[in-house]
């Protein structure tokens, strides 16, 4: 079962729990992450940090070769009710549509999308980053069955319009740690590990990092529009909106 994991008070007790396959979400509320880490953090020899550019850590898994490179995995984006998502196509944003959304993501690039119609919030937009970082190994006819849930939770989206920074790190939990133990569908989903601690560090010492949401209240240049830079060169995605799956944007 694909699912996520939350937790705020206990890291230790609850990071064992569940089997293979099993995803979690680290989030990280602030700004400065790598400079802000505690010594024993920054002075390991892990070569990323959660602070890194969009796009460092992606370029660096695909150098290690492997079936990454030009593989779209399987991406369901959630959102408050009511709220719909847009991905950067031929320079623009797409129609918006409401959310779950269910995509295919290139491992490695950066997918700028729109957020739009937030509860609560009339007229304001927030524009997330999303980074594939690696995939999951579901049966090939299953892979649809089995997507990386990226959720973008109304409190999130409301720490970025109020200006502030939170980083997601969705991460596969290290089956030798987890607790066959049955898990409350109903229950939190994520924990939050503060703005001291690398959540890119901790989510590679619990398992295997797939996804990374950065989520701000940087808008586009009134004067630039939408520039290729903010949309990272609109990358390709996968639309699964119909039986057979579409690549949208440049190719």
């Amino acid at each position: 079962m694909v699912h996520q994991l939350r937790c705020r008070a206990s890291l230790e007790a609850t990071s064992r729990r569940r089997v293979a396959r099993n995803l979690v979400v680290l989030v990280l509320f602030g700004l400065g992450v790598a400079s802000s880490l505690p010594a024993d953090e920054t002075s390991t020899h892990y070569l990323h940090q959660g602070g890194m550019p969009p796009g460092a850590i992606g370029s660096w898994q695909l150098q290690r070769g492997g079936p990454l490179r030009g593989f779209f995995q399987p991406v369901k984006i959630k959102a408050p009710l009511g709220a719909s998502v847009s991905l950067a196509v031929d320079g623009t944003f797409e129609r918006p549509r409401p959310a779950p959304r269910k995509i295919g993501m290139l491992i490695g690039q950066v997918y700028r999308i729109r957020v739009m119609e937030i509860p609560m919030r009339p007229g304001a937009e927030v524009f997330p980053t999303i980074e594939i970082v690696d995939r999951l190994y579901a049966p090939r006819d299953q892979q649809r069955r089995f997507p990386i849930p990226i959720e973008l939770s109304e409190e999130d989206l409301r720490l970025a319009i109020d200006g502030k920074f939170v980083t997601r790190v969705i991460y596969l939990e290290d089956p030798n740690q987890a607790l066959p133990v049955r898990e409350d569908s109903q229950g939190n989903n994520w924990f939050d590990i503060g703005p001291t601690r690398d959540p890119l560090a901790m989510a590679d010492a619990l398992g295997r990092p797939v996804a990374i949401l950065r989520m701000g209240a940087r808008l586009p240049d009134p004067a630039e529009a939408f520039d290729a830079k903010f949309l990272f060169d609109c990358p390709p995605f996968a639309s699964y909106s119909s039986p057979k799956p579409e690549i949208l944007g440049q190719q």
